[in-house]
């Protein structure tokens, strides 16, 4: 069988521990070579991709740098049977089209959500404390208390909203807790407390927090939710941190809001699209604290997702069944409930 896959072009200098890049391909060259199927690792990004399309079995990336499967590309593929997220999170394979073509889409749940958890933990403290101008001023050579000081709070006390509270939302729901806040959630799934959350309706969520927090997957339904309606409803000086997925924040809207001074800041690493342009406006947005998207790539995550991967396509040369909880679209159907259409609130 013909795999192709898309990983991040390896650093010369940096690639000791990284596995997860075009070089070293999460070791899957030779795991596939000795069972008879060709790698095809793509060299110039997406630009590759459609060379493949028409011969191509299997397409594996990740949702750090995807390969977009638009619904387009799908039907150029005909023999395209499974596309595999090395990670988690799946928005980048249109599912419809997946479903409608019988393609099975799967990813490696809980690779990562430790490491996404532990990411959003740090952006929160990074925007409460100013964190980001207080560096700056230390690279910089200048020493101005009261610019620094005049934006920055203690995290304790605060009410810290989380939407969409599945692994990674409650991961980040225990660690926040020791920090004395209050913490509430909002998922359409239940309307459950928890041992450490309160769950509020979507409208109180968005009104009432100081910190939101979206670990959401992006759906149809939340696709553009945090528009200039939805943000400008939210307290003056609060905060959104977003290490789902970039457009379920409306681009440009959100720079207006923080421009304005009604959102006190934004961070996470997503974006939209990905490899981010070098002119996306949330590079030079004021009050920011972004990353690329690499807070589910710490090394610890990068060899359970070779693992995963290479468990899935065990699965799927032997014709075994996938594990239910990594299985997003399978036998003609959406069958994982994250993504399953539903109303937003």
């Amino acid at each position: 069988m013909k795999i192709v896959a898309l990983f991040p072009k390896a650093t010369e200098g940096e690639t000791e521990n990284n596995i997860l890049d075009d070089q070293t391909a999460l070791n899957l060259r030779p795991f596939l070579e000795e069972k008879g199927h060709e790698l095809v690792v793509l060299k110039n990004g997406e630009e590759d991709l459609d060379k493949h399309l028409k011969d191509m079995d299997v397409v594996i990336s990740a949702p750090f740098y995807p390969a977009y499967m638009t619904a387009e590309r799908i039907e150029k593929a005909p023999n395209l049977k499974i596309a595999i997220t090395a990670g988690v999170g799946s928005d980048h394979v249109d599912l419809e089209a997946a479903s409608k073509h019988d393609i099975s889409v799967v990813e490696v749940t809980d690779s990562n959500t430790v490491s996404v958890a532990e990411h959003i933990v740090m952006t929160t403290l990074i925007l409460v404390r100013n964190y980001e101008e207080g560096h700056h001023q230390s690279e910089d050579g200048t020493w101005n208390l009261t610019k620094v000081t005049n934006h920055a709070f203690e995290l304790q006390n605060k009410t810290i909203g989380i939407f969409g509270l599945g692994r990674i939302g409650r991961l980040v729901g225990e660690r926040l807790k020791p920090f004395d806040v209050n913490i509430q959630h909002y998922r359409r799934s239940s309307q459950e407390d928890t041992d450490f959350s309160k769950y509020v309706d979507f409208d109180q969520l968005v009104e009432t927090s100081d910190v939101l927090i979206i670990t959401s997957p992006l759906t149809p339904e939340t696709d553009n939710l945090f528009d200039y309606d939805t943000i400008s409803r939210m307290k003056d000086g609060s905060y959104i941190v977003n290490c789902a997925r970039g457009k379920i924040v409306n681009k440009d809207e959100i720079v207006q809001m923080v421009k304005e001074n009604h959102i006190q800041g934004y961070g996470g690493d997503v974006w939209y699209p990905q490899p981010a342009p070098a002119d996306h406006p949330w590079r030079k947005m004021p009050r920011n604290a972004m990353t690329i998207h690499y807070s589910g790539m710490v090394i610890e995550a990068l060899y359970r997702i070779e693992e995963g991967v290479k468990n899935l396509l065990t699965d799927f040369f032997e014709e075994k069944p996938f594990p239910e909880k990594d299985v997003i679209v399978n036998g003609g159907q959406i069958t994982s409930k994250s993504y399953a259409k539903n109303d937003k609130k």
